[in-house]
């Protein structure tokens, strides 16, 4: 599948990913052993063209090694109340360090995955315990979307996403108290 070198998600995709969904990430060493981790917030970059996922620095020792080395990154955001997909691939991950507003992003992503999760039924104090780590032991991994997928399980699960027609072809589902 041809890929592109820098996709720009248009306004819809960055509110999708940047919003009150489940993000996890994976890599692989280079022996082909999985890594993977719980994202705690997206920042999109559309001037560079580039996506900046954070995590718990102590859980995501593997795949912060991993991803560093390799430059591969597929991050997967998910939708709890409808489990609308998006999988978002690149090569070229590396870590950076905390820039300014980043931490104003991960305590906003907080609230609106806590806020996505109470209405299905859990407890804030879940989702925050769930999402609890130091300031001090965040990390930031920044990559450019090489590729798109709709991963939303169903018939189209799979299908390569043209950054255009990414609205169009992931319906949202009604929201429906209870939902799970």
């Amino acid at each position: 599948m041809p890929t592109h070198p820098s996709l720009i998600l248009g306004p819809e995709l960055t509110r999708f990913v940047t919003g009150g969904v489940s993000i996890n990430a994976g890599s692989a060493s280079a022996a082909g052993v999985p890594s993977l981790c719980r994202a705690f917030g997206c920042r999109v970059d559309s001037a560079a063209g580039r996506l900046r996922l954070f995590f718990a620095g102590p859980q995501a020792v593997d795949l912060v090694r991993d991803a560093g080395r390799s430059g591969a990154l597929a991050v997967v955001f998910s939708e709890p109340s409808t489990h609308r997909t998006i999988q978002v691939k690149g090569q070229d991950a590396r870590i950076e360090p905390l820039a300014d507003g980043d931490l104003a992003c991960v305590t906003a992503y907080r609230a609106a995955f806590a806020q996505s999760l109470v209405f299905l039924g859990f407890t804030e104090a879940m989702v925050r315990t769930l999402l609890d780590c130091p300031d001090e032991a965040l990390v930031a991994v920044a990559f450019t979307p090489s590729v798109l997928f709709n991963a939303t399980p169903g018939a189209q699960a799979g299908t390569p996403l043209a950054p255009a027609l990414i609205p169009s072809l992931i319906p949202t589902p009604p929201l429906t108290p209870g939902a799970v």
